[in-house]
């Protein structure tokens, strides 16, 4: 029990610090970087480029999942690369080829456009697309997506309320935007 206090202990000191720093970065008119998260051990160097990740005939509901990646201060990032990876409608990832996963580039405006199926759920997760950001120069962001109304968001150990991409009232759509990190110099 004592051990459950101290997570949460710290826990609660980190959000605090979390909070501090999303205000003092939003009174300069700045953004809050997107949350970091695992890659987990499905990642995969080298995927082909496409923005489409479900072949034709693939099982599963279809979505479109379209947004901007951002810098810090609030500014689109033409040409920011978006590597995607997850697992298929039932929950299953491709260890050998590169099935659901693919690349893309932001626009000139800084939007992207992805369309694959919602992916399944699979034992202590729930559905989530996994994405690798990085603008022209700078460094990677890992993160994950996540969609609204899943029972196993609230148990999932790596859900994050803040990457819940928000849905289209028919559910064939959805949105999210990215900030990334500062570019190095």
């Amino acid at each position: 029990m004592a051990m459950r206090a101290g997570l949460s202990f710290h826990r609660a000191v980190l959000c605090a610090v979390f909070g501090l720093v999303s205000w003092a970065l939003a009174a300069q008119g700045a953004r809050v970087p997107t949350v970091s998260l695992t890659e987990g051990p499905f990642y995969k160097a080298g995927s082909p480029e496409r923005a489409d990740l479900a072949p034709t005939g693939t099982p599963g509901r279809l979505v479109t999942i379209s947004g901007t990646v951002y810098d810090q201060s609030s500014r689109p990032v033409p040409g920011a690369w978006l590597d995607f990876w997850q697992a298929d409608g039932a929950g299953s990832y491709d260890a050998s080829g590169f099935r659901f996963r693919g690349h893309l580039f932001a626009h000139s405006s800084g939007r992207y456009r992805l369309s694959t199926v919602i992916p399944g759920e699979y034992p202590g997760r729930t559905p989530h697309i996994h994405v690798k950001l990085r603008a022209p120069g700078g460094n990677v962001l890992t993160t994950q997506i996540f969609f609204p109304g899943n029972a196993r968001n609230d148990t999932d150990p790596v859900f994050d309320r803040s990457l819940v991409v928000t849905m289209s009232p028919d559910g064939a759509s959805g949105r999210i935007d990215f900030v990334i990190p500062a570019r190095r110099l």
